[in-house]
Formats: structure tokens, sequence, C-alpha cells
């Protein structure tokens, strides 16, 4: 089997990466790059005091869920480019990459172009991290801890669209109900999302599902990369939920709101 992935650099995305090499015979992934230390190098995110601080905590619950930036699995054909590049690509350039049975998207910039259009035809499965169709856009996991909702903090599986975080659902995955520091919690919802994939392309579960579009008008907030500034950023952090509230908060999610949701 042959697996494309489209995603970035930080180790949730090798994580990704590393885990789909683990099932696949070859594995071609197409990695748009940041700074590995955001909040501390100025790229897609200021280096102010409080942006520094904020990421700080991100990095070292990264660091405890996936480990540290590393290198690649050997059965991968790795292709590294600068953020916002991919859509300048051409289809000679990713050739190699565009034969593949499973097609993967996450972490990546917004695809447009010939890309998205041969992305949806392929049925190229999205994970937004955010559950949708209540949060869209932007960093929606911190908009849901920050809105007080942790327990719609997780990620949707989705099909590809040429929208933005719109395609049609297919479940959600969550993590399971226990005292988790709100930085740690959003990065188990991303690996509770991998593994939920993983483990569903596997036993080919991937494909029973009844796509489902999303209802706009459930809506709760779609939030932009410039809604995130270092007042909002001071706020959260002088806010934060404490590990037994967030325990409480999850242990009585409505399930209700959630498509076939995975848990762990």
């Amino acid at each position: 089997m042959k697996i494309s992935v489209f995603t970035s650099n930080q180790p949730r995305h090798i994580g990704l990466i590393n885990s789909l090499s683990k099932i696949a015979d070859r594995v071609y992934a197409i990695q748009e790059c940041n700074t590995v230390f955001p909040g501390k190098v100025k790229d897609f995110f200021d280096n102010s005091d409080v942006m520094n601080t904020y990421f700080k905590r991100v990095r070292d619950a990264e660091t405890e869920v996936f480990g540290k930036v590393s290198f690649i699995s050997g059965n991968v054909s790795h292709l590294a480019i600068k953020s916002g590049d991919l859509n300048s690509l051409s289809e000679d350039v990713l050739k190699p990459a565009l034969d593949s049975d499973i097609y993967v998207v996450f972490g990546a910039s917004y695809i447009k172009g010939w890309l998205i259009d041969f992305l949806v035809a392929h049925k190229a499965i999205n994970i937004h991290m955010g559950i949708s169709p209540y949060y869209r856009g932007s960093s929606c996991n911190f908009w849901a801890a920050y809105d007080g909702h942790p327990e719609l903090v997780g990620a949707t599986i989705h099909l590809l669209s040429k929208g933005l975080d719109s395609g049609c659902m297919l479940y959600h995955a969550l993590p399971k109900a226990e005292a988790l520091d709100p930085f740690v919690l959003g990065m188990k919802s991303v690996k509770v999302a991998q593994d939920s994939l993983v483990e569903r392309i596997v036993n080919k579960d991937i494909y029973k599902y009844e796509p489902i579009v999303q209802d706009k008008t459930k809506e709760y907030r779609y939030s932009r990369s410039t809604d995130f500034t270092d007042e909002v950023a001071k706020d959260y952090l002088e806010n934060l939920l404490s590990p037994e509230e967030v325990m409480v908060k999850l242990k009585n999610r409505d399930l209700d709101l959630l498509k076939n949701p995975y848990i762990i």
C-alpha cells in the first residue's frame, strides 16, 4: 500500500508520517516547513514574551506526547518545502506522490488549484484539529478551550473539500476523560486522531462511513490566525482550567454533538 501525506514539520506531523510508514509499503511525505521553535523564533507566530511563554507550554506538551523533532522512517520518500509553496509546485514535481492508494492531509496550508482538484477527486482524508461544525478555521482547539469547552477539543476526520475544513464528516476523535493540563489535552487529541486514522486504514473501517454534510448553522466560532493576539494568549494563560476542571468537562461531554465518536 502507498500513502501520500501532505503535512508540516513539527513533532506531531513527523509522528503521523512515522505512524503511516508502519502500515504502508511506501509513504510520500510532502512537508511544509516552519520553525520548530514557535514563539521563540519569529515565523508564522510572533516571538513576543507572551507568545514565547504560551508556545513553550505548547512545545513541552508536544514533546510529552510525541517526543522531540526527529528523523523520518526509512520507507518514506520525503519532500520538504517552505510553508505556502505547495500551491506553486507543478504536477510533474509531485508526480511520484500522485499514484497512491490513500491521500491524507494534516497541517498543510490551504490547498488550491490543480492539486485540490486531484485530492478531492481521489477522496483525500483531512485531519481537522477541531470539532466540526462547531469550530472551524485556525487554531480551533485553542478556541474551544478558550471558550470554556475543553470537551470539544478533538479532531474531525473528514473528506477534503475545496472549502476550508468544510468537507463531509466521517467521524470525530477525542481524548478520554482524565485530569489533563489543557496544553496536553490538545496534543493528546492530535495523537488520538492519528491513531484512530491509522487503525481505521488498517481494518478498512475508514471506507465504511457514510459522509455527512456539515451543518454550518451549528457553528460556534470561525477563527482566523489574526484573531490569536498577545492579548488573547495572555488572557488564556491567566485563566487556564485546572486538570481537574478539564476532567469534569470531559466526563460531561454531550455525545449527541458528535459523529461516530472515537474516544480513547
